[in-house]
């Protein structure tokens, strides 16, 4: 049940962060965003592995790094947290998130920022948290914090910038109630998956795939 919980508090801290920042229009945000990925990574890293991103632990999964069997609850409470911060975001600033590429962009462009970031991010994830070669450092928290950052400087505005499928589907349902959009979920799902998946495949041609998670 702790490993669970974890997830559930590092997701919903992720999500209504970037709530706050979005809505109040914070120039840093992505600061913000990737800060708290960070400390939540830090918080509970050594009791859940800290994903709260369903690509990461699809990724994971992929790896053997995480069982069936704490995967799929994994996914469902990372979606529920995300649900839960949205809504709460929406209570606290009155607003909402209707997340979206930017105007102009291709769906093509979004896709690939979503997919290519969340690639950055789970092959991170998995190097600095699942390999015998970094086992016992205190930088894992930082590097994972650091990709968001990255990502969200260079992508957030040509795709919106979620790569996280808990992201987008718990930021789309709060601005589907709140009534300001949510149309553009499935590319905020399908993209940051493809880039866990691929992720695990360069994670094992590394020459990863004998290492112990």
């Amino acid at each position: 049940m702790g490993k669970y919980l974890t997830e559930f508090i590092g997701t919903f801290f992720l999500v209504l962060t970037i709530s706050l920042v979005v809505v109040s229009g914070q120039p840093m945000a992505p600061l913000a965003i990737g800060g708290t990925l960070m400390v939540m990574v830090f918080m509970g890293g050594h009791i859940s592995g800290a994903h709260y991103n369903p690509a990461v632990s699809l990724a994971a999964f992929i790896r053997g790094a995480l069982p069936l069997a704490d995967f799929i609850p994994y996914v469902i409470v990372q979606i529920a947290a995300a649900i839960a911060a949205a809504l709460v975001g929406n209570c606290i600033t009155g607003g909402s998130v209707p997340i979206a590429p930017g105007e102009g962009v291709t769906l093509l462009s979004a896709f690939l920022v979503e997919a290519l970031y969340t690639f950055a991010l789970a092959l991170t994830v998995l190097n600095v948290a699942t390999a015998k070669g970094t086992a016992g450092n205190s930088f894992y928290g930082l590097a994972i914090g650091f990709v968001v950052v990255c990502a969200a400087f260079a992508g957030g505005g040509i795709s919106g910038g979620a790569f996280n499928p808990a992201v987008g589907i718990g930021l789309s349902i709060g601005a589907l109630i709140a009534g300001t959009g949510g149309g553009m979920v499935w590319l905020y799902i399908v993209g940051p998956l493809a880039g866990g998946i691929l992720a695990a495949i360069v994670f094992k041609l590394q020459g990863n795939e004998d290492i112990e998670a």
